[in-house]
């Protein structure tokens, strides 16, 4: 089989304007529950994309850990070559894509670093080899092999055992959004796209895109 001829006729669900909530954050919520209902492998898995100083696009799968009227957030270093992207070029897009319900949600906005106390109470409620992971790795860089990175995560269990802190340079990020699109796939291609765009008074504009 040719890859052009790969394809899938999404059939499973329909979305109209009446469908959805007033806001973004509301919607997305009950999208984000049917897909925990519908055992959707990682849910809150999303692809992160931001754009470097010379103009170029990147895209990695990280994992939102908070939403709520505020924003979507999640956590990483900011040494990281993502991190570097969001210091010279604050704005960001996300996207989720949950497969089994034939679905999309695509969001962008601008970025926002989460406060000190929030980094700090995340950090200590994650499990204790992500704690140390975040002190061994210097996410991004290079490493001669395996063995040196496992090298510097003993370092890491040896000076601080069970209690290892939270670096300066981890920490959350929020990305406060303008736009939000959810996206049901539909037969031949004849897509549903209802997308919220924020207005000058603080609301959101709720319109139909053509697939």
């Amino acid at each position: 089989m040719s890859v052009a001829d790969i394809r899938t006729d999404y059939k499973k669900a329909s979305l109209a304007e009446s469908d959805v909530t007033d806001d973004p954050y509301s919607q997305f919520a009950n999208w984000f529950d049917q897909a925990l209902k519908a055992d959707v492998a990682e849910p809150n898995a999303m692809t992160l994309s931001t754009v470097n100083p010379e103009g170029r696009p990147s895209s990695r799968i990280v994992l939102i850990k908070e939403f709520d009227e505020r924003g979507f957030s999640w956590f990483t270093n900011y040494d990281s070559a993502k991190g570097q992207d969001l210091e010279s070029n604050p704005h960001a897009a996300l996207l989720f894509f949950w497969i089994p319900l034939e679905r999309q949600v695509r969001i962008e906005g601008r970025i926002e670093k989460l406060s000190d106390a929030e980094n700090d109470a995340y950090f200590n409620n994650r499990p204790l080899g992500s704690r140390q992971s975040a002190l061994a790795s210097q996410q991004s860089q290079p490493i001669a092999d395996r063995a040196e990175l496992e090298q510097k995560l003993a370092a890491v269990i040896a000076e601080f055992g069970d209690n290892p802190p939270r670096p300066a340079h981890w920490g959350g990020y929020r990305l406060i959004p303008d736009h939000v699109e959810f996206w049901q796939g539909r037969s031949s291609r004849l897509h549903d796209r209802i997308i919220y765009a924020s207005d000058e008074n603080g609301g959101w504009k709720i319109s139909r895109l053509q697939p």
